[in-house]
């Protein structure tokens, strides 16, 4: 009998094997999981992270010195001492338990101002002016806050030890706690200095009244009576301040504060309390404030630009090449074989 033959393929051979369900290798896996997880990390570290890593720190220590020549009451002699040395020294300490209970940056300020005579003896209660202080604001906004015992009670403006992260060219409100209030300063350039931009803000402070405070009638030409309220008058002829673009962080200063004393009513100046020109950052208060917003400007870049773009763009290369070698994938069991 014939066999019969068959047209076409032939039927397949039901003692061959079957053919081996596609696989990826573990590497092929971890290389997409790896690029996946870093395309999403990449955009959240930009936009998530980095601004809760835009706050203002809480365990500052930090002291500024302004030095320059001027002139100020000695209230021994009863005279105003000229071409003298005026130092500005301000200590910041912030209360790490205050701000972490309140969520606030709560800082404790002290400053004074000496002169020759008062400066070696290293005691603000002998300076020749001392104030203190306790600034509480937002971690994130700089805006001034009312909790935690602040003084000044009333605090105003967008800048006052620092300002606002991401600084702008445009005209801040800056707090003059000698005026008790706020001075507009205006964006007046780009400053390149050691490793990082500042943008240079400047104003001034017209004569302005400020209180009051008794002192001997002769003393502002009212010699007929013994006692008498005298004006207190402050101005500042030159405000300048160099900050770091994207911490805010004041890195150089400098101020010409005016303090004088006039008789009720009167239009004119009867004593000069304390007059300088541009008290500015000693050269070490510079560099030290240099380096520290160099520290925090590179935290930040790290984690807004550096990071993100070094994660995106990993990321985006193990997820192609993972992703290769899953499409390609194997077979097991070796080659088919047929009738």
């Amino acid at each position: 009998m014939r066999q019969s033959r068959h047209l076409g393929r032939p039927a397949a051979d039901p003692a061959a094997p079957a053919p081996a369900p596609r696989t990826a290798t573990p590497l092929a896996l971890a290389a997409l999981g790896a690029g996946v997880f870093l395309l999403v990390l990449a955009p959240l570290l930009a936009w998530y992270v980095t601004p809760r890593a835009a706050v203002t720190p809480v365990d500052v220590d930090v002291t500024t010195v302004f030095t320059g020549t001027g002139s100020y009451f000695d209230t021994g002699a009863l005279a105003t001492r000229d071409r003298q040395r005026i130092t500005i020294t301000r200590h910041v300490l912030g209360d790490v338990a205050a701000s972490e209970q309140s969520g606030r940056a709560v800082w404790d300020v002290s400053t004074t101002v000496d002169t020759p005579h008062t400066l070696p003896l290293e005691d603000p209660r002998r300076a020749f002016q001392w104030t203190t202080g306790r600034w509480v604001t937002d971690r994130r906004s700089n805006a001034p806050v009312h909790c935690c015992g602040e003084n000044p009670s009333r605090f105003d403006g967008d800048a006052y030890l620092k300002f606002p992260f991401a600084v702008e060219k445009k005209t801040y409100r800056w707090w003059d706690d000698t005026l008790g209030a706020a001075v507009p300063l205006r964006f007046a350039g780009t400053t390149r200095l050691p490793g990082i931009t500042g943008y240079r803000f400047t104003g001034t402070v017209p004569a302005t009244r400020t209180g009051t405070r008794q002192v001997p009638g002769r003393l502002v030409g009212r010699p007929g009576q013994a006692q008498i309220q005298a004006e207190e008058w402050y101005a500042n002829t030159g405000i300048s301040l160099v900050v770091e673009e994207r911490t805010g962080r004041i890195v150089d200063a400098s101020i010409s504060p005016v303090k004088t004393l006039r008789a009720p009513g009167s239009q004119h100046d009867a004593v000069v309390l304390l007059r300088a020109r541009n008290l500015a950052f000693t050269p070490d208060t510079r560099r030290a404030q240099i380096a520290l917003a160099r520290a925090d400007s590179d935290k930040l870049t790290l984690v807004g630009r550096t990071l993100p773009v070094t994660a995106g763009a990993a990321g985006g290369a193990l997820a192609v090449a993972g992703g290769v070698l899953v499409a390609r994938g194997g077979r097991r069991g070796g080659r088919f074989s047929a009738a």
